[in-house]
């Protein structure tokens, strides 16, 4: 390991005090609105406590913790991300970046250095699907993005006003939240890809979120006696959508071998009726998850689904309606001066490096629409995430936060 102004072993035992607040029996779980996320959200602010930050909770139920600056620079310098995790997977996933945060706080109480700017660490609520089908609730909140509608959605007898409530925010003046004071965010998250460890980097430097477009398909043909009802005399909507899937495959494969940029594309549910042994089906619904570095990869794969669609439909006589637009968010974009800051940063510090997109989406995506906003990624092995087996090593995490500690050092001294 380099000469770090980080301490890999400090980063090591705040994370691995978090993994040990898990649900019995489920490494690593720790969902948001629960009381193991409680448990986590306490162990956090005694740590920002004990590193000199004055802690808060803002309306949008996000735990902040402030390092006041000399007053020399207006703004505030925001890093961090989300202690919350997926269910049986989320030993790194977010935690790092908010224990990241905590140690720069630390590095910098270590060397004695006073910033010019205002420096928080946050940790966002709820940046992973929720109980209430939401994610990124504390970020979208910060951005002034947080659908009113949402804090009525319901799970478990519990509404997302009462969750935001519960754990210390006010849902009734959300307002409060919005920043519009930041010179930047700053975010270190696990690649949850397998690109930087294949190519031996240190760091990814995030150039893009990939916008996220979410379609349902639905096939609607004829139940039939599964025995009786010959093959050359079917409108089998599972035979038909089982061709779409592999449609939504190909059009990926192609848009991704084109290049450049990052474009993927999943059938991530997968639905038939009646759903019996001796029944042909009848119907089927297929929801698919594309994302896009480049807008103009996702216009071209939409087009080119609605013609396979209408193309399968008319080879398995069955009907598709035209696919629904479920959701549609654009790609989100780093701040290129930003970009730069960080890429001049770990030049200094003398990390491999290399500019890429995240397929992921991150709560990053939402600070971007108030302040500039960029993200470094650390390896993980094998590039697993939102598993039990996710891993990062500690040192690694440390080079990315060496990193964003040069990166935040630049940015006030204005160079």
């Amino acid at each position: 390991m380099r000469n770090l102004a980080v301490r890999a072993d400090r980063i090591d035992a705040d994370i691995s005090a978090l993994a040990a607040l898990t649900d019995p029996g489920r490494p690593w779980t720790r969902r948001a609105f629960t009381p193991r996320f409680a448990e986590g959200r306490s162990f956090l602010e005694r740590a920002m406590t004990a590193a000199g930050l004055e802690t808060r909770i803002d309306a949008a139920g996000n735990l902040i913790g402030r390092r006041r600056g000399d007053g020399g620079k207006p703004g505030t310098i925001l890093v961090g991300s989300h202690s919350d995790t997926v269910p049986d997977g989320g030993r790194f996933d977010g935690i790092a970046g908010v224990v990241a945060g905590l140690e720069i706080v630390r590095a910098l109480r270590d060397r004695g250095i006073t910033l010019a700017h205002d420096l928080e660490v946050i940790d966002c609520l709820s940046e992973e699907v929720s109980i209430f089908g939401v994610s990124c609730v504390g970020s979208r909140a910060a951005a002034g993005v947080l659908s009113p509608a949402w804090l009525d959605r319901t799970a478990d007898g519990l509404s997302l006003r009462a969750g935001i409530a519960a754990v210390g925010g006010d849902p009734d003046r959300l307002a409060l939240a919005v920043r519009d004071d930041l010179r930047a965010f700053l975010e270190l998250h696990i690649e949850q890809g397998p690109v930087l460890e294949a190519e031996q980097r240190d760091i990814g430097i995030v150039t893009t979120i990939a916008g996220i477009t979410r379609v349902e398909i639905r096939v609607e043909g004829r139940a039939d006696h599964a025995g009786t009802t010959p093959m050359t005399a079917r409108a089998d909507a599972l035979v038909a959508a089982a061709a779409l899937v592999l449609d939504v495959r190909a059009l990926a494969l192609a848009l991704a071998n084109r290049g450049p940029g990052h474009f993927a594309a999943t059938v991530g549910e997968f639905r038939i009726e009646p759903g019996a042994a001796n029944v042909v089906p009848s119907s089927a619904r297929l929801l698919i998850d594309a994302r896009a570095e480049h807008r103009p990869d996702m216009v071209a794969f939409l087009d080119q689904l609605a013609i396979r669609a209408a193309a399968v439909a008319g080879g398995h006589g069955v009907h598709i309606p035209t696919p629904d637009l479920v959701s549609d968010n654009h790609p989100t974009p780093a701040d290129p001066a930003l970009l730069d800051e960080i890429t001049a940063a770990a030049e200094t510090v003398g990390v491999r490096h290399r500019r890429m997109a995240s397929g992921a989406g991150h709560d990053m995506a939402w600070f971007a629409r108030v302040a500039p906003a960029a993200m470094v990624f650390v390896p993980c092995r094998g590039g697993r995430s939102h598993n039990a087996e996710e891993w990062a090593e500690s040192d690694a995490i440390a080079l990315g936060t060496e990193v964003l500690f040069e990166t935040i050092l630049r940015l006030d001294r204005g160079v």
